[in-house]
């Protein structure tokens, strides 16, 4: 089956501004067009922003991935520790090579990496320092409620959705990110597959990283304790009982035999349920699938 047109007129073959607005028109009437927010300068400053610090955090990736693998042609491996901290970074600075050339590259690639980070803590700064005007302080904070979410992810967040009530329920903003299961199903047959992907890929990065921190067990540490203080109760109510179902959640799916990514992937779902909550301040009711 195909779907019904108009015979004898193809697709695009005849545009008119006079056509195309009895076209809207009826869609209109018909309640067929989709409201989208539009941003104005102020707010895609913020994103452009929050974007370029994107940006910068995987040119700081790759240059380290360079690096590595440059020491590591040469027989140089760091096997003491974790690598990037302190004493790891004595260790690179005291590589020598006996090679002028080898010598030269390896200097430039810690040049590029050392600026990369430097334009990374920069930018950083700056979006911090936007957090904290008046449009962005009340959402940041609410948002920094929730563990797993600090100050450069809430801005991300605010950055790339924009305004939480646009959405009309939690199951939208869901599908808006990319987060819901896709789908082929005809007759009885029912076909889920993979998540769709198909929202925004910045927010639904920060939401992931996000998610992994519920596998952990409810708890309120000293840094989330002192971003939760002054907050709407709602707020922190919310937050709280975030930890509660989707840590129960986590182990629910994990111990049915779902691998992990697959678990963080319904729980950074279930993360978005109670983020539009706190953020449109109303309730949230999941039940456990």
């Amino acid at each position: 089956m195909r779907c019904p047109g108009r015979r004898g007129v193809r697709a695009g073959a005849i545009k008119t501004d006079r056509r195309d607005a009895r076209k809207l028109v009826r869609l209109f009437r018909a309640g067929e067009l989709t409201p989208i927010h539009v941003p104005d300068e102020a707010e895609e400053a913020a994103r452009d922003l929050v974007r370029c610090r994107e940006a910068v955090r995987r040119d700081v990736g790759r240059w380290r991935h360079r690096l590595l693998k440059l020491l590591d042609r040469h027989g140089r491996l760091w096997v003491t520790e974790k690598n990037w901290t302190q004493r790891h970074w004595t260790w690179i600075r005291g590589q020598h090579f006996a090679l002028a050339a080898l010598q030269r590259a390896f200097e430039a690639t810690v040049f590029a990496l050392e600026q990369a980070l430097a334009r990374q803590a920069e930018l950083d700064r700056e979006i911090e320092a936007l957090a904290a005007t008046a449009a962005y302080r009340g959402p940041v904070g609410w948002l920094r409620c929730f563990r797993g979410i600090g100050t450069l992810s809430a801005m991300v967040l605010l950055a790339e959705i924009v305004d939480f009530q646009r959405f009309r329920r939690p199951r939208a903003l869901m599908a808006y990110l990319g987060l819901v299961p896709s789908e082929y199903s005809s007759g009885e047959t029912q076909r889920r597959g993979a998540l769709t992907k198909a929202g925004n890929t910045h927010a639904r990065r920060v939401l992931v990283e996000a998610a992994w921190h519920y596998r952990h067990r409810p708890g309120v540490g000293r840094a989330l304790a002192s971003r939760s203080q002054a907050q709407p109760e709602e707020v922190v109510g919310q937050a709280w009982r975030a930890q509660q179902r989707l840590h129960r959640r986590y182990r629910h799916l994990v111990g049915h035999g779902k691998r992990p990514p697959v678990a963080i992937a319904a729980i950074a779902r279930e993360l978005v349920g109670f983020l539009w909550a706190a953020m449109t301040r109303r309730e949230t009711r999941m039940q456990v699938a």
